[in-house]
């Protein structure tokens, strides 16, 4: 879990504020890794807004990138969202972030499942 402090937890929330940061997560999240040509078409966004903001959500572990090769052998790049859950506490007049990704649900997972099997 990740925790931003108050300088970065204004940033992802400046991210967050973006109409086309957050249709691009949102996106990729239900229909799953999506390139940003597909990206840019089901966001109603140009492909150079696309770029940018996936560098943004790429910057704070919100969005992750995958390379895949076609049959043809050309490569490309696909985007999934990696933002699980995010949690903000205010506290003594501080603003913070919890965020969780869904890798390190998987290794939460895994690690559960190895002390199961007593392999620690």
């Amino acid at each position: 879990m990740q925790h931003g402090g108050p300088s970065n937890s204004a940033e992802i929330f400046q991210i967050l504020a973006d109409e086309y940061a957050r249709e691009i997560l949102l996106t990729a999240d239900r229909d799953g890794p999506m390139t940003a040509k597909a990206l840019s078409k089901e966001c109603d966004a140009s492909l150079a807004t696309v770029y940018r903001r996936v560098s943004k959500l790429q910057d704070h572990g919100l969005i992750e990138e995958r390379r895949t090769v076609d049959s043809d052998g050309s490569h490309r790049s696909e985007f999934e969202t990696a933002l699980e859950e995010l949690h903000m506490e205010i506290a003594d007049g501080e603003l913070s972030l919890a965020i969780e990704t869904r890798d390190e649900l998987a290794d939460n997972f895994t690690s559960l499942w190895s002390g199961i099997r007593g392999d620690e």
